[in-house]
C-alpha cells in the first residue's frame, strides 16, 4: 500500500476512533480506538496513533474539522465532530 490517504477522526459508539479511508479496496481500513469519549485526542495523541498504524501526516497537511449531526436534517440533533487530514504510509507499523 503506497500513496496518500485520508485519515479521519470521529466518535463511534461514544469513543474517539481514528481510521484511514481506503477507497476502492477490499482491505480492512486500519483504525485506532482511543478508548474514551473525552477529551478529544490531542495533536500529539493523533500523531502517535497514526504512527502506530504505519502512517504520518503529509508535509504541510493540517487537521480540518467539520460539524455533522447525529440525525440528518434535524437542527436539534446532537452535534458530531469529524476531523480529516492527508497522510501517507511510513513503511513501519500497521500499514507496512
Amino acid at each position: 500500500m503506497a500513496g496518500e490517504f485520508t485519515a479521519q477522526l470521529s466518535t463511534r459508539m461514544g469513543y474517539w476512533r481514528l481510521y484511514m479511508v481506503l477507497l476502492n479496496t477490499t482491505e480492512r481500513w486500519p483504525e485506532y480506538d482511543f478508548g474514551r469519549a473525552v477529551p478529544v485526542p490531542t495533536y500529539t495523541e493523533r500523531t502517535e496513533a497514526l504512527s502506530a498504524l504505519g502512517f504520518e501526516l503529509v508535509p504541510g497537511a493540517a487537521w480540518q474539522w467539520v460539524e455533522d449531526s447525529e440525525i440528518p436534517d434535524d437542527l436539534a440533533s446532537p452535534v458530531l465532530l469529524i476531523a480529516a487530514t492527508t497522510v501517507r504510509t511510513t513503511g513501519v507499523g500497521g500499514a507496512a
